[in-house]
């Protein structure tokens, strides 16, 4: 089921493992191949793939200024990273807590997108466009 679900947060207090639930509204997509579902959510980032989860998926990779657009919160203008690519990415709910950690480690960005712009039926056309890319789709997987 496609659509804005909360993300998940979560924080280990005591030893015991608790989620939380945050305010931000993330666009997010199910997924479901065969028996196995999971849900993606997305974001904006300036991370190179290298840095990605094994499950992250891009969607879209385009010029800073374009693809910051699309962040549910506005991005103040740095002209350091004016002329940079940045990528709309899908990231696993259950590696979403590394992933984060992992752009962050390496000071990029990493942002919610906007539900309104990157509603589900654009999500579902890009994964749709990066399922039915070729491999050899360059600038998507070297992005």
């Amino acid at each position: 089921m496609a659509g804005t679900h909360p993300s998940t947060a979560t924080h280990d207090r005591f030893g015991k493992e608790k989620t939380m639930r945050t305010s931000r509204i993330t666009p997010s997509i199910e997924v479901t191949i065969g028996r196995e579902t999971r849900l993606y959510h997305a974001f904006i980032t300036t991370a190179p793939a290298r840095l990605d989860a094994p499950a992250t998926v891009t969607l879209h990779t385009g010029p800073f200024s374009e693809v910051s657009a699309m962040a549910a919160d506005p991005i103040a203008f740095d002209p350091a990273r004016a002329k940079s690519r940045a990528r709309l990415v899908l990231v696993d709910a259950i590696e979403l807590e590394w992933q984060r950690a992992r752009y962050r480690e390496g000071h990029h960005l990493f942002a919610s997108a906007d539900p309104v712009l990157v509603g589900t039926n654009a999500l579902q056309h890009w994964l749709w466009i990066r399922i039915g890319s070729p491999a050899t789709d360059f600038e998507l997987v070297n992005a």
